[in-house]
């Protein structure tokens, strides 16, 4: 499992700024051959979880980056409820994440890349904005979108 400490960011971080934090897990993945997306979540600003891909080097399907900082977030501040959390992700998160986002009742979802071809929260689909689930969150989609899909761009071309 390769876990970040969490940096002492100040309360009040921008949706920027926790990006750039997103956008440096990405290139670790990316550094360790996994494909280059990377997850952040804040509560107030503060950053309580970081990681990036995991599913090359574990094996296991469900290692996205999103699965794997809401996981560290729970333990972080010892509740599964994340109500009062930011999740930032570099790449827009497949309905697996997007569920997860839901499940651990998160309040907003940032992500940077749009993923056309399995968005699920917004592009393809848009799991924190239907009604009939339990629990909606905000999105803010876009932010630093150019950087996300670059490193994306990049490692796929350095693949074939």
């Amino acid at each position: 499992m390769d876990q970040h400490p969490a940096p002492s960011i100040e309360p009040g971080s921008t949706d920027h700024d926790l990006m750039g934090l997103a956008l440096a897990e990405a290139e670790a993945a990316a550094e360790a051959g996994e494909v280059p997306i990377g997850a952040v979540v804040a509560v107030d600003g503060r950053v309580v979880a970081r990681r990036h891909n995991e599913r090359e080097g574990t094996g296991d399907p469900t290692a996205h980056a999103e699965v794997l900082a809401l996981r560290d977030a729970a333990t972080a501040v010892g509740s599964w409820r994340l109500d009062d959390a930011t999740l930032v992700v570099t790449l827009e998160p497949c309905p697996m994440c997007a569920g997860a986002a839901w499940a651990a009742r998160v309040g907003r979802v940032v992500w940077g890349a749009a993923n056309e071809e399995a968005g699920a929260a917004g592009s393809l689909y848009h799991l924190g904005a239907d009604p009939r689930l339990n629990h909606e969150f905000a999105v803010v989609p876009g932010v630093r979108a150019d950087e996300g899909a670059a490193l994306l761009t990049r490692f796929f071309a350095d693949c074939r």
